[in-house]
């Protein structure tokens, strides 16, 4: 970070409400017009809306601003309670979170995080006279443990699947703040959504990544089982930051009943995915009251509900003469034609129907099923859309036979989602 002369400083501290993202905005336009950088306001506004929200949301804190002119650009530093440095998602077009890190990075000439006690402090500056060459790509993230902790041991986490329960909830808690923000809330919304985030913070910070990257002729033996589990993770917990598993947990059930009736825009997601969650908080919980660690264990159901009509026609699936297979966006098997029945060891379709895909995955794949198919929906990633691979399948009597797969996005008529796979013998 370069060095020179800061004038026209100002400070001023916010309350953790809604308004304060508004009065950052007023502040720094008024400071700007003032000192003749009208160029700067435009720009300067976004971003410091963006990370005041940022503080809003995940701190819960109230929230220092101060605005100066460094090295002939503008010099902006936001400091709340948090200590969890930003750290940049993957989030798909519908999300209504996860932009405000790429915001920085594409936006201004430096930015960085500086820890505090408590919190830290973000800054960033703008149209300085620095060169390209010294600006900083900021910080990979801060690790900070402040008083006593307690020790979690985690055993068995499922990788592929934590950061797809992460984006997941991310995405749930953002909506649900805002709804509640609208609503007679017992509980202050922002407090609720900071707690949740400290939560979801600390485990991002220390359960590894599964090192599965985007390269889709790598992704079939990247993601496979036992190199996308992780053993055992030793969880150190802020004392303080116990209780805030029990908020995310319920925080995460009232989100989960607002998508139930359709009021999110935050897709549904499988129940290996809300498994996790619970395991996650419950251990963490149970462990604070002495308990021994408990390993992953969740296996969801085989079999699903086909909760919603789906205006799609099957007959071109059913009535195929080649190896045909049509899963709905819940993951639900609606249509599949007789070769493909014949090759999967099924005499009545109705053996499939209405079952969950991972009823033909095998057990180490079904991680990398359940995370894809959740980060498809909230990202858009999609690895293996529209590229023949070879894949084992697993048939009705548990053995396994190597089939051809190709799959491809159709949308049905209602706006949904079907996927529809061509499968022949490999």
């Amino acid at each position: 970070m370069m060095v020179g002369e800061r004038v026209g400083g100002r400070r001023r501290r916010l309350p953790p409400r809604p308004s304060s993202v508004g009065e950052a905005r007023r502040l720094i336009r008024q400071c700007l017009l003032e000192a003749g950088r009208e160029d700067l306001v435009e720009a300067a506004a976004l971003l410091v809306s963006e990370i005041v929200t940022n503080a809003l949301v995940h701190a819960g804190t109230p929230i220092d601003v101060a605005f100066s002119f460094l090295d002939g650009g503008l010099r902006v530093e936001v400091s709340d309670g948090s200590p969890h440095a930003p750290t940049r998602r993957a989030y798909g077009p519908n999300a209504g979170t996860g932009r405000g890190l790429m915001l920085l990075e594409e936006m201004v000439d430096e930015w960085g995080v500086v820890a505090e006690d408590p919190g830290k402090t973000v800054w960033f500056q703008l149209a300085s006279t620095s060169r390209l060459d010294d600006r900083s790509p900021g910080p990979s993230g801060i690790s900070r443990r402040v008083g006593e902790t307690l020790d979690v041991e985690l055993i068995d986490v499922p990788l592929l699947l934590h950061e797809a329960w992460r984006q997941h909830a991310e995405s749930l808690l953002r909506e649900y703040l805002l709804a509640s923000l609208d609503l007679d809330a017992p509980a202050d919304p922002i407090a609720v959504h900071a707690e949740a985030s400290d939560a979801i913070a600390l485990l991002a910070e220390q359960i590894p990544s599964s090192g599965v990257g985007d390269d889709p002729t790598r992704v079939m033996v990247d993601a496979t089982e036992p190199l996308v589990t992780e053993s055992r993770v030793d969880l150190a917990v802020p004392v303080r930051s116990v209780a805030h598993f029990s908020t995310l947990e319920h925080a995460i059930e009232n989100a989960l009943g607002m998508v139930e009736d359709g009021l999110f825009l935050t897709p549904p997601t499988q129940p290996e995915v809300q498994g996790l969650r619970e395991w996650l908080c419950g251990q963490v919980l149970a462990q604070s009251r002495g308990e021994a660690p408990a390993p992953w264990t969740h296996s969801g159901p085989r079999d699903g509900t086909l909760r919603r009509p789906l205006a799609w026609d099957t007959g071109s699936v059913a009535g195929a003469t080649t190896g045909m297979i049509a899963a709905d966006d819940e993951d639900l098997v609606v249509a599949v034609s007789r070769p493909a029945l014949d090759l999967l060891g099924y005499s009545d379709p109705q053996g499939l129907i209405g079952r969950r895909l991972v009823a033909i995955v095998p057990e180490r794949y079904r991680q990398a099923h359940l995370a894809g198919f959740t980060m498809h929906f909230l990202s858009g990633r999609s690895l293996l859309l529209d590229r023949t691979v070879v894949v084992p399948a697993l048939r009705r009597d548990g053995s396994e036979i190597p089939v051809e797969l190709t799959i491809r996005a159709e949308r049905a008529e209602d706006g949904r989602t079907v996927f529809v796979a061509d499968l022949e013998p490999a």
